[in-house]
């Protein structure tokens, strides 16, 4: 997914993008004493590039689910976000994240993560944002635009607060969602993804390529998977989207934190700049921002 201020990248890492299938030749085999060597294969034949296709069908069904969050005056939802990581030994460590996400248009947004990682929340009430830490009693508090689209983009702007799931909630999902749109076409159906009957749908723009499952019903999506161009390593990340509830009386209260707005104030910033030290409390480096800290590379 495409906001104009997501950063590069998709559920907390980079991946790689296919658009076709890649075939490798298997090689250095040995032969069993006394049995015939096997014919040297084949000279492969060049292939034709693989055509980018704009399914009408495929359109028709990303255009739904964008029509249904868009037309939402609340949404609430979890979204469980499950990436890829490299280790020493080769294969990939898979490390998860959840968000439980409230957001009311066209002013109000609560995201809370009680883990893995730090747990943090977010509040967005159409004046002020805050993310809080809570194990640490620490929060960074800012004035915020009066929408939002607007606090998403301040949020990232100011201090590097991206979440993976922006797209599905500002004013525009179509236009989100499809920006620079090279590939789509629809795949079949599934029955076993968020307990609905869901229809599956490719895309792709030239950065990443997304599968899509979309309830046949709800028009609401229930998994999305992506893999990115910019990694060699074509690790891949997935979200799982479930507990929907779609335009739900939500209590005012919910966009606050009163714990929060009594807790040791830390500058609003990029996690990359050292904030300032509350009252003799040790900094936390990282942890300006309400997302946890990268997991350390190279496990072993």
């Amino acid at each position: 997914m495409t906001s104009e201020y997501r950063r590069p990248r998709l559920f907390g890492g980079m991946l790689a993008l296919g658009f076709g299938l890649l075939l490798a030749a298997g090689a250095g085999a040995q032969t069993p004493q006394g049995a015939r060597p096997a014919r040297p294969a084949a000279k492969a034949q060049p292939t034709a590039p693989t055509k980018m296709v704009l399914e009408p069908r495929a359109i028709e069904l990303i255009k739904a689910t964008a029509a249904r969050l868009a037309a939402a005056r609340s949404i609430a939802f979890t979204a469980t976000v499950g990436y890829e990581y490299p280790s020493q030994l080769g294969p990939p460590i898979l490390y998860t994240m959840r968000y439980d996400v409230t957001m009311q248009r066209p002013d109000k947004l609560r995201v809370i993560m009680p883990g893995d990682g730090p747990a943090s929340e977010f509040y967005y009430d159409g004046k002020t944002m805050m993310a809080y830490a809570p194990k640490e009693n620490l929060v960074a508090v800012a004035d915020a635009p009066p929408t939002v689209d607007g606090a998403l983009k301040a949020a990232f702007d100011s201090a590097d607060i991206f979440y993976p799931f922006t797209d599905l909630i500002v004013a525009d999902p179509y236009a989100a969602m499809t920006n620079g749109t090279i590939l789509a076409f629809t795949i079949g159906t599934a029955e076993t993804v968020g307990g609905v009957k869901t229809d599956m749908v490719a895309w792709a723009n030239p950065d990443v390529f997304l599968q899509i499952w979309i309830g046949s019903d709800d028009k609401l999506p229930r998994r999305i998977r992506a893999t990115y161009s910019a990694d060699p390593l074509s690790l891949r990340h997935e979200m799982d989207l479930s507990n929907w509830s779609i335009d739900a009386a939500v209590p005012p209260e919910t966009f606050a934190s009163e714990k929060a707005k009594g807790a040791s104030r830390i500058k609003f910033d990029r996690p990359t700049n050292a904030p300032a030290t509350p009252q003799g409390l040790k900094p936390l480096g990282n942890r300006t921002s309400p997302k946890p800290a990268k997991p350390a590379p190279k496990s072993p």
